[in-house]
């Protein structure tokens, strides 16, 4: 009997944004230093506007987006340039979470995915780069699917791909708006701060206890 345990990206397995803002580690705080970008404006006119509206759907993709935007924010490099710095300095790897699930993963009972809204240019990145595919099994992201979490299509969009289920996922987010739509869609979703949020779960913790004994 297996069951599947899915994970979000940024604010869990990666160290970056997280809905707590306390909790937030920025990766564009030397922007404007390093390549001339005010990161307000940037958050203000391109992530909360193309990015979000077209790109993590994937209606266009990031260096186009990047292409069309970073002129009237004062940038005139290459977009491929700016990705790669988008990139490599939003990859803070949550190396306890990470530790903990390889040892989770030693159970034979689980599969393990990640579910996440991203492009695709990033979620290839966390996949490969990251080294993520080492240990899930598949990554769900919202431009593959057309469709954010927490919408009940991006929901659809995995458990078609995941099938049926003796028990409802296991999903740790740190959105409780992502979590409030997991659990209506009949998930079991964990809101996660901080690592015992995944350790301390009673049904990880004794999959934990058993791979370990």
């Amino acid at each position: 009997m297996t069951r599947a345990v899915i994970f979000d990206v940024d604010g869990v397995l990666v160290h970056g944004y997280h809905a707590r803002p306390d909790l937030t580690r920025r990766w564009n705080e030397n922007l404007l230093e390093d390549l001339g970008v005010d990161p307000q404006r940037f958050n203000d006119e391109f992530i909360f506007d193309i990015f979000i509206k077209k790109v993590v759907v994937g209606q266009v993709s990031l260096i186009e987006a990047l292409e069309r935007r970073l002129p009237a924010l004062g940038y005139r490099g290459s977009p491929m340039v700016f990705a790669h710095y988008w990139l490599t300095h939003d990859s803070a790897r949550n190396e306890d979470l990470v530790k903990a699930i390889r040892a989770f993963k030693a159970s034979a009972d689980v599969r393990l995915y990640i579910a996440t809204n991203q492009d695709h240019l990033r979620a290839m990145w966390l996949w490969d780069m990251l080294g993520l595919s080492d240990i899930f099994e598949d990554i769900f992201y919202s431009a593959r699917a057309g469709i954010r979490k927490p919408e009940t299509g991006f929901f659809d969009f995995v458990r078609d791909r995941i099938g049926p289920q003796t028990e409802p996922p296991l999903f740790f987010d740190d959105t409780p708006k992502v979590i409030a739509g997991a659990r209506a869609y009949g998930w079991e979703a964990v809101e996660y701060n901080a690592l015992t949020d995944f350790t301390q779960h009673p049904w990880v913790a004794g999959h934990l206890h058993g791979s370990q004994s």
